[in-house]
């Protein structure tokens, strides 16, 4: 400005210097992103606690890890100690052992109870006959036959058959021995196991009411050159005509009949097989002393 004596002035005005708003735009927005941050770090421990997994975020937004570490494991807990299914633990399948003291020992040991009954002169034919069982039966009966031939031996047999060979020899065995077998059908005696049941001393060849025989004719077979199944044929057939002629020694029948009746599977209970002359009683228990009526 010009003063009245035409000098100038020279103004200077100080300006308030100026400063950012504590609600400027700018930190309007830090609050906000301090909240997103949050939000999103909530939500990956979430999933994270969920899922078990770690969940996918952005880089620039990843949580720090002692963050999520406290939840994951709080997390783990309690699925441990969530209640599972049960196993199911079935009862133990196997022979049942018994007490049994030896002659001259102070205490008892645990023994098979088919050993055990061996012990009483009782023997159990209820697997497939085979080599090794029929060598196993005649080695007992054997031994029995030579510690006191006076007392009888108790064969019960619950077999579906087996090897013809290895049950002839087991036959012959029963035989040999001055000791009596008494045979006892308790279940099924079929094939095989008939033969040996019929093969019982005579006049003690036992069944139960509800046990069941069945006999039929020897199966086999044979492979290889033309004159090697000729011969296994005529063995089998030579083993079938002796059967035949065992059969009717021990049931009365004639062979022409035992050959006709063993032409197919013959199934008959235990009376029909008692009518047949396969065995000689049927074991019952008497009316007055029987509970289950």
């Amino acid at each position: 400005n010009e003063a009245p004596d035409g000098t100038k002035k020279v103004l200077i005005k100080y300006r308030k210097p100026i400063t950012k708003s504590k609600h400027s735009p700018e930190n309007d927005c830090v609050p906000t992103t301090n909240k997103m941050k949050f939000l999103i770090q909530s939500i990956t421990a979430l999933l994270v606690a969920v899922s078990g997994v770690d969940a996918y975020v952005s880089p620039s937004f990843v949580p720090r890890a002692s963050t999520i570490a406290p939840r994951v494991k709080s997390v783990t807990a309690a699925s441990s100690s969530a209640p599972r299914r049960g196993k199911i633990t079935m009862m133990p399948i196997g022979v049942p052992k018994v007490a049994y003291r030896t002659p001259g020992s102070n205490s008892a040991d645990w023994v098979d109870i088919y050993n055990r009954l061996y012990r009483e002169r009782i023997i159990f034919l209820g697997q497939e006959i085979d080599d090794e069982l029929a060598n196993q039966i005649i080695g007992v009966m054997l031994y029995l036959d030579q510690e006191d031939n006076t007392k009888p031996i108790y064969l019960y047999i619950n077999c579906p058959g087996g090897s013809v060979i290895a049950g002839l020899a087991l036959y012959d065995c029963m035989n040999h021995i001055a000791s009596e077998v008494i045979t006892i059908n308790v279940g099924l005696a079929a094939s095989m196991a008939s033969f040996i049941l019929a093969g019982g001393s005579k006049g003690k060849r036992l069944a139960l009411p509800s046990s069941r025989i069945m006999i039929h004719q020897p199966m086999g077979g044979a492979q290889g050159q033309a004159e090697d199944i000729k011969v296994e044929a005529a063995q089998i057939m030579r083993i079938r005509d002796n059967i035949v002629k065992l059969y009717s020694m021990m049931s009365g029948q004639t062979q022409e009949q035992i050959t006709k009746d063993l032409d197919r599977d013959n199934f008959m209970g235990a009376y029909e097989a008692l009518e047949y002359g396969l065995i000689d009683r049927v074991v019952e228990m008497p009316r007055e002393t029987d509970t289950q009526l």
